[in-house]
């Protein structure tokens, strides 16, 4: 068996990587018989798509699955599942590194072996895809075509000549990498997060252009792992969604770790020559020339809305993706569309949600909306920055009174047990405790804000969060403390001028 022809950047072609394309695009697959109309097609099998087909089919719905490229969509394929790996195994050689600062000494230093690293990741990938498989989709009742289709009518899609009839669609092929317009890009070879989980070899240079996500977390990564590294940010700096003080954390620790930070993406050229690839920019007031061996386009996403026949099935899209309202309809009301190729919110998780949702409208008559979803994001770097809502600078622009309370991991004592004292967990409040929004900067950010969506999902105040009893120690504490914060204000002079008199008049 050989790489299938038709999907791009699959090596090696060792045993991991043959079980993975067995289960999520297998070369041997024959597409089902379409019979009579379904009761939802799903297009495209990446996380919304996979949880649309088999919500509605548990619930009882004939449903129809094609996907083009790889079951399972970018986070199992080339986005969360490959890079967290890499994070992981990252985070492990600078365990081994630091470990000296807590009396424990490594006498023969960090030795990292970059093709076990990568082989460990081809392996974990290709276990965990069988949960996406179009085998496993087929035996809980899922119709499973593979290959390239597109609509011909309002309720009608074809594959493979065959017509595929439909009540109801969803419409879910995500995103891709997209080139940003830098000088010289178009002649140059250059990997994206979906060629450079390929690398078996570690590059002794390599660069990444954006400072999102992506670039801190694998720029982070690929240092840890021996490799210089070399992090291009626009004029708006790292991670520029964030809060400054939170981005400027992260920025701390990926310097620490010794990556080379550098501005101006917006002017800079890139060019090959014979000793590699040579970038030149300007930081500030200063220019810089470097060279590297691998270069990483690590910015932009397109929308995969071509080639779908959406003009024949009336629906219509742009360049920001396929346009629905806020119940995820398009302009044709019987497609809907989820995840990626229509939410400014790229995550797995966001798609999971707004596929329940098509869900529940498109099959059951119900009206849920994707702007009641409460949405947590994080960045896997070390630390770990997670946000939730909104931050304090969109509050301020909208007008929204509010509240800020902001907790220190200097002052959590897990944290400075733990040697990760750098970050805060900070909570935006209306004058009742309600949550606006929240940023945490720790180790397990990404796990901390959970409690934190838990409770503005419910509407849960930040004062009954500090009724509830938490483990010491534990950096979580440090919600806790934002909570006792936030009931200490309500102590005003008044109140405390009346518990005084009660507390004289019980003596």
């Amino acid at each position: 068996m050989s790489p299938p022809p038709d999907i791009p950047s699959v090596a090696p072609w060792d045993e991991h990587n043959r079980k993975w394309i067995g289960f999520v695009h297998p070369p041997d697959w024959t597409n089902p018989t379409p019979s009579g109309r379904y009761n939802l097609l799903v297009v495209g099998a990446g996380p919304a798509g996979l949880v649309a087909a088999i919500g509605a089919a548990g619930l009882g719905a004939k449903v129809a699955l094609v996907e083009k490229h790889l079951m399972g969509g970018d986070c199992l394929n080339v986005g969360c599942v490959p890079s967290k790996a890499l994070v992981a195994a990252g985070k492990a050689a600078a365990r081994v590194r630091d470990a000296g600062r807590f009396g424990v000494r490594v006498p023969d230093g960090v030795e990292v072996d970059f093709p076990a690293v990568m082989e460990r990741l081809r392996r974990i990938r290709a276990d965990i895809s069988h949960h996406d498989s179009a085998h496993r989709f087929t035996e809980l009742g899922v119709d499973v075509f593979i290959g390239a289709g597109q609509f011909t009518g309002g309720r009608t899609f074809e594959i493979d000549g065959r017509t595929i009839e439909f009540s109801k669609a969803c419409i879910a092929t995500g995103a891709r990498a997209a080139a940003p317009k830098v000088d010289g890009l178009a002649d140059v070879p250059y990997l994206t997060n979906e060629t450079i989980f390929t690398l078996t070899e570690l590059p002794r240079r390599i660069a990444f252009i954006g400072a999102g996500p992506i670039g801190c977390e694998l720029s982070q990564a690929f240092r840890r792992f021996g490799s210089e590294s070399v992090l291009v940010t626009s004029t708006r700096g790292l991670l520029p969604k964030e809060d400054r003080d939170a981005a400027e954390v992260v920025q701390r620790a990926l310097e620490r770790d010794g990556v080379d930070i550098r501005g101006g993406a917006r002017d800079l050229h890139v060019e090959q020559q014979d000793e590699g690839i040579q970038l030149s920019g300007a930081s500030g007031q200063l220019g810089y020339r470097l060279t590297v061996d691998q270069l990483v386009v690590a910015v932009g996403r397109a929308p995969n809305v071509e080639d779908l026949g959406l003009d024949a099935a009336a629906v219509e899209y742009d360049g920001g993706g396929i346009q629905v309202n806020d119940r995820l309809q398009t302009t044709n009301s019987d497609i809907f569309a989820a995840g990626d190729v229509a939410s400014r919110y790229q995550f797995t998780h966001s798609a999971d949600f707004m596929a329940r949702i098509v869900i529940g409208n498109a099959l059951f008559f119900r009206r849920g909306k994707a702007s009641r979803l409460v949405i947590p994001w994080s960045t896997y770097t070390d630390p770990e920055l997670a946000q939730l809502g909104l931050n304090g600078q969109q509050l301020e622009q909208a007008g929204i009174k509010h509240q800020t309370f902001t907790i220190q991991l200097a002052g959590v004592d897990r944290a400075i047990l733990d040697g990760e004292d750098e970050g805060f967990v900070r909570v935006h409040t209306d004058r009742k405790g309600r949550i606006l929004g929240a940023t945490v900067v720790a180790s397990h950010a990404g796990d901390m804000i959970g409690e934190l969506s838990l409770a503005m999902t419910s509407g849960i105040s930040l004062g009954k969060i500090a009724s509830a009893i938490h483990p010491y120690p534990t950096q979580a504490e440090a919600i806790r403390k934002a909570g006792d914060a936030y009931n200490r204000t309500r102590l005003t002079p008044t109140v405390k001028r009346v518990m005084h008199k009660l507390l004289e008049w019980r003596r």
